[in-house]
């Protein structure tokens, strides 16, 4: 019966002791695509990516573990640089991804679609740039998407406002363009709205909840004030040009007069 015992017990702690290899790569790629250039990740290596948990314990700075998994990763304001390497999703059981305050450049890589667990995803304040991915949208139980302060450009994918569990939505400051979506911008019923400015700082963002753009006066009055002058230079050069033709036409026929006068005999 001792036998049996031990062996379910055994059975019971293997899966928190036992690593799992797709954490292993996802840590082993994204140490490899990011630089540390003041050396804060030190116990980021080798031999603690083959077991970065034991339980709910965490081997790595700025990790957080469940059940012998990446549960979070914390990595903000540590001066980091490079790119966010793609088999960042193979950490599936990843719930929380903040990589905020660093100097992160390159785009957001399309599989981060696949960490279906995400919950909360900020990368604000790095230097992102390309397009916001539309196949985040695949993430269902975000709540939290934090971009801004990047170098983001192209639309804002309207696919994000089927993200019924989204509360927090911030792209300010980047370079996106076109209309804000409706489902984004213009949201009723029990889905949290989005003021202004989640989206400032955009210069070719345009609509709810932004204001509407202001036309420049000055140019305005430029315009038509060049409108008017150079009608107003025309009819000038056209009333000119008729006064020259009468004054030549006019000096034509008084000579033509000399000349007729002249042949006439006198009586």
């Amino acid at each position: 019966m001792g036998i049996w015992s031990n062996l379910l017990v055994l059975l019971l702690i293997s899966p928190f002791c036992t690593p799992d290899p797709n954490d292993e790569m996802c840590l082993t790629h994204l140490s490899q695509s990011l630089q540390d250039p003041l050396k804060n990740l030190q116990n980021w290596t080798k031999s603690s990516f083959a077991k970065p948990c034991d339980g709910f314990t965490s081997y790595l700075q700025g990790a957080t573990c469940n059940n012998g998994r990446i549960y979070k990763l914390s990595l903000s304001n540590l001066s980091l640089k490079g790119t966010i390497s793609p088999y960042l999703s193979n950490c599936t059981n990843l719930q929380a991804l903040d990589l905020s305050s660093n100097a992160i450049s390159g785009p957001i890589p399309l599989e981060l679609q696949f960490l279906v667990n995400l919950a909360v995803l900020n990368l604000s304040a790095n230097q992102l740039s390309g397009p916001i991915p539309e196949q985040l949208a695949i993430c269902a139980y975000l709540n939290v998407i934090d971009l801004h302060d990047n170098q983001l450009n192209g639309l804002i994918p309207q696919q994000l406002g089927l993200l019924v569990r989204l509360s927090v939505f911030d792209v300010s400051n980047n370079r996106l363009s076109g209309p804000i979506p409706a489902s984004l911008g213009n949201r009723s019923g029990n889905f949290p709205r989005f003021n202004a400015s989640s989206f400032d700082g955009n210069k070719d963002l345009y609509g709810y909840p932004l204001p509407p753009k202001k036309s420049n006066g000055l140019s305005v009055l430029a315009i038509v004030g060049i409108g008017l002058g150079s009608g107003f230079l025309s009819l000038v050069l056209s009333f000119t040009a008729v006064c020259i033709w009468l004054r030549v036409t006019e000096q034509k026929l008084d000579a033509e007069e000399g000349k007729i006068s002249h042949l006439m005999p006198d009586y």
